[in-house]
């Protein structure tokens, strides 16, 4: 029990260390752009070139965990992420900011899908499965909550480079740590690797990514906006007929007709996408409408950040085993809109902190519940051999929709002649596509609960 604890506490780590770089980057976005020269449209590549490594990699890295091992990857994973965060640290101009926030992503992409499928496999699924994922999504939550008050604490007084500086020692302890708690990879899955469903698979998502963070900068309608997302789609559609002629295809298509992993998507992508648009609004609120220093406004961000990590982890195990995951997922999702809605009606001229208090409290409540509750339902009723590939699937649309959120918001919120007003329509847009995402969870299939693990019904149909 002792070894399943420590265990647990490692993978958490490494969710924490994801979650604190996310945060920790958008707080300090203004002084990156002034320091390296960034414009207001082009800053959003420090957070988009990420999504791009990461989406771009997430359907290879997954798979890579089902066949050369899920410890292999989480330790690679770690070293890439630790090497390019220094790396960015040490950026003196915006292009090797971007390429070390890239490199970032790809070792998260090796990460991300080998720490779930360490859950995955190592938790039943049921209550012990659900205890650990909020273990882990309260993890997420508290590197939310100290990357908006470090960073602001560092950006402050050490300067924007400690953001990235401050991964290294962090995954240097987890890389450590990993050969002695994490389980050996057993030998190697039987059946090739399909390179060419991972390089239409890559080249498609970063494409795809790469257009959807362009289209503010350089307009939706050149060749590196709409073109790169045509080009992106074709790939992608390219693979869906590649896939169903291979052997040991890269993505299991029956994986890809399940009802369950379809909605997930669809609904993890909208989550992430008004996320980041949320995260969007209330940092340009905070620092170029009120004037807050990066101090102040990290310290802004801390109620929300506190109250998800509580609900992670107490409030969504409970409500997993009473309600089930279709209606924690929709119920959790609709208040996160509601919390979203009324966090912007916080925006005012004269508002502040306090304002912004109540919306705080309950987008953080519900979005902690329903970030946990997504991949619940991404893990759900999966082989263990195949949950590296799930959980690459869900977090490569979880990427994706992060991507089209946050070009979305950026275009909106910058398309109006007066800033708070163009926020304010962002935000409205984020409150309600969310709303309309926990609707969307409602298709999820039910689950009948057997003597072994909850069963889906309907989960292929």
């Amino acid at each position: 029990m002792k070894r399943d604890r420590l265990r647990l506490g490692l993978l958490a780590l490494t969710q924490l260390i994801v979650a604190l770089d996310y945060n920790i980057v958008y707080v300090a976005l203004p002084d990156i752009g002034h320091a390296l020269g960034f414009s207001p449209q082009s800053v959003q590549w420090v957070v988009s070139a990420y999504a791009v490594g990461l989406g771009g990699l997430l359907l290879f890295g997954g798979r890579a965990v089902d066949r050369l091992g899920a410890r292999r990857m989480f330790m690679t994973g770690l070293a890439l992420y630790g090497v390019a965060s220094l790396a960015g640290g040490l950026a003196s101009d915006p292009e090797l900011l971007i390429a070390a926030r890239a490199v970032q992503g790809v070792g998260g992409a090796l990460l991300t899908p080998a720490t779930l499928a360490l859950i995955y496999r190592g938790f039943a699924e049921g209550p012990a499965r659900n205890r650990a994922l909020g273990a882990w999504g309260m993890a997420g939550s508290a590197g939310l909550a100290a990357g908006s008050l470090l960073g602001g604490v560092l950006t402050n007084y050490l300067g924007w480079e400690w953001v990235f500086f401050v991964n290294v020692p962090l995954a240097l302890a987890a890389a450590l740590a990993a050969p002695r708690l994490l389980p050996a990879d057993p030998a190697r899955t039987p059946g090739a690797f399909d390179v060419p469903g991972a390089i239409l698979a890559t080249a498609g998502s970063a494409l795809l990514v790469f257009g959807l963070a362009s289209g503010p900068e350089v307009g939706w309608m050149s060749l590196r906006g709409v073109g790169a997302v045509a080009a992106g789609a074709v790939l992608l559609v390219l693979l869906l007929v590649v896939e169903a002629r291979t052997r040991d295809p890269l993505i299991p298509l029956r994986l890809a007709r399940s009802r369950n992993l379809r909605t997930t998507m669809i609904v993890i992508a909208i989550f992430q996408g008004t996320l980041g648009g949320g995260y969007y609004v209330l940092t340009s609120y905070l620092q170029p409408v009120l004037g807050y220093s990066s101090l102040e406004a990290g310290l802004t961000f801390l109620p929300l950040s506190l109250v998800c990590m509580l609900a992670a982890l107490k409030l969504t195990p409970p409500l997993l085993g009473r309600w089930g995951i279709r209606t924690t997922l929709a119920v959790s999702t609709v208040g996160t809109g509601a919390g979203i809605a009324l966090l912007v009606a916080g925006t005012t001229t004269g508002g502040g902190f306090w304002t912004l208090m109540p919306g705080s409290i309950v987008w953080g409540l519900f979005g902690g519940v329903a970030f946990v509750a997504l991949f619940a339902s991404a893990g759900s009723g999966v082989a263990p051999h195949e949950q590296g590939i799930a959980s690459g699937t869900a977090s490569t649309a979880k990427e994706i929709g992060g991507a089209i959120g946050l070009s979305l918001f950026v275009a909106i919120a910058t398309g109006s002649t007066h800033l708070l007003d163009g926020l304010h329509a962002a935000g409205w847009t984020a409150a309600a596509l969310t709303v309309a995402g926990g609707l969307i969870a409602l298709a999820l299939p039910t689950l009948r609960s057997t003597s072994q693990s909850p069963v889906l019904e309907g989960a292929n149909q």
